[in-house]
């Protein structure tokens, strides 16, 4: 059969270059049609293969098509299983509820509701907001520099970026800004800061309903907050009565090394936010955990039609199939290692030019002295077959995400390839 004749000849991303809004992003760093995709590998309609070190900025973590969970989609597909169901009950959501609670929660020692919100990880942030200002009856909040945490309006007054920010056109308010860990440089206590600001009556902050942080600042420039630091701002909110948000939107289901972000410091957070991977596949979920005794907000106080996607029920208990093994975790922290000495290895090469890593398990970076090379080093990794974006206010880390189920080769592989590229960024300039 002919083409139309309006489309015959035009160039494969002509559609759209002329009718996709000016607003996208993602497809200027990377200009291919993508068709197909398995695994740590996607290909383009020309069919080059890529190794993906971007993983859906997070919401991939299982790889593209996982055969576990794609089974386990199409076979309730064909049985003719319901896709849409607002907040009523059906069998896949009380069988991803069960999972979660048996397979994550329990072991953890977490008792928390589970509350389903619109299927953006912004839209639990907001959910989030809502639930420590009703329990607190106080408006403002304590927001970190460099986070992100979305892009509606709540979410977007607790995010950092002046780029993002300045998109709401009108004043963000009810935030109030502090210094994340490391923020004033080595030897410089942040927490201290913010401990003297708070306890001070004559400082001018409000007492907040609550802090809201990611433990990894994923967009914020792979920032990874210690230990320490984390212990001591749980210490401080409890003791001021203030409320702790843990927003594991990207860190979370599994990106550093355990299922929630937060287990290596040992944290009980009052409220966490979940999205992205929690859908499985890529499916579009998210939802809000909260301590029981803060489950106050009345039926239809926060809520979305599409908060009750089945499909992605369906693919997010398969995907929490996996951590009921001990042996997934135990092969996970052997991925994560072997990145974390690959990129110390490449800081140490890069010598002079001051590259250094950053974050934590499989949600990691390097940035270097020039604050250009992260996107060089991106452009050359994408020409020879590897897909990893920057982050950063100013663009300048280079972040590494590959799938927690990459195979060690391809890991290897993926890794050789980014070691070539930053060689390449180098010969550029």
């Amino acid at each position: 059969m002919q083409k139309p004749a309006a489309t015959r000849h035009a160039s494969p991303r002509a559609i759209f270059d002329e009718h996709e809004s000016a607003v996208r992003t993602y497809c200027r760093k990377f200009p291919a049609v993508f068709s197909r995709a398995l695994g740590h590998r996607i290909w383009d309609e020309e069919g080059r293969e890529y190794i993906d070190f971007l993983s859906g900025a997070g919401a991939l973590n299982y790889g593209h098509n996982h055969p576990v969970i794609k089974r386990q989609v199409i076979e309730y597909l064909e049985q003719d299983g319901i896709t849409h169901s607002m907040d009523m009950h059906t069998q896949a959501k009380r069988d991803f509820m069960q999972a979660l609670v048996d397979v994550i929660l329990k072991p953890r020692k977490l008792d928390y509701r589970i509350q389903f919100t619109g299927p953006t990880g912004s839209n639990a942030v907001e959910g989030a907001l809502k639930i420590v200002r009703k329990v607190t009856g106080r408006a403002s909040v304590i927001a970190f520099t460099n986070g992100f945490h979305g892009m509606s309006l709540g979410a977007l007054a607790a995010t950092g970026t002046a780029m993002k920010r300045a998109g709401a056109g009108l004043p963000l308010a009810h935030v109030t800004r502090m210094p994340f860990d490391g923020y004033f440089g080595e030897g410089r206590d942040t927490l201290e800061y913010v401990e003297a600001l708070l306890d001070d009556p004559g400082s001018g902050v409000e007492l907040p309903a609550a802090f809201i942080l990611e433990t990894v600042q994923g967009e914020g420039g792979v920032i990874a907050a210690s230990t320490g630091w984390l212990q001591r701002l749980q210490a401080l909110a409890r003791r001021k009565g203030i409320l702790l948000i843990v927003d594991d939107i990207q860190a979370g289901c599994g990106r550093t090394g355990t299922f929630f972000s937060f287990e290596e410091a040992g944290l009980s957070p009052d409220v966490v936010t979940l999205s992205k991977s929690i859908g499985g596949m890529g499916l579009p979920m998210a939802l809000v955990l909260v301590k029981r005794e803060l489950d106050v907000q009345q039926p239809g106080e926060h809520s979305g039609t599409f908060r009750g996607n089945n499909l992605a029920f369906v693919a997010a208990r398969a995907a929490l199939s996996f951590w009921a093994d001990p042996l997934f975790e135990k092969e996970l922290q052997l991925r994560c290692a072997l990145v974390d000495e690959r990129l110390r290895g490449i800081a140490r090469q890069e010598g002079a030019k001051g590259c250094t890593p950053r974050g934590r398990g499989l949600l990691r970076g390097l940035t270097w002295a020039d604050p250009g090379v992260a996107g060089r080093v991106s452009q050359a990794a994408f020409q020879r077959g590897l897909i990893a974006e920057t982050s950063g206010a100013h663009g300048h880390v280079l972040k590494v995400m590959p799938p927690l189920t990459i195979d060690v080769e391809a890991l290897q592989k993926g890794l050789d390839l980014l070691a070539d590229a930053i060689q390449a960024a180098h010969a550029t300039v």
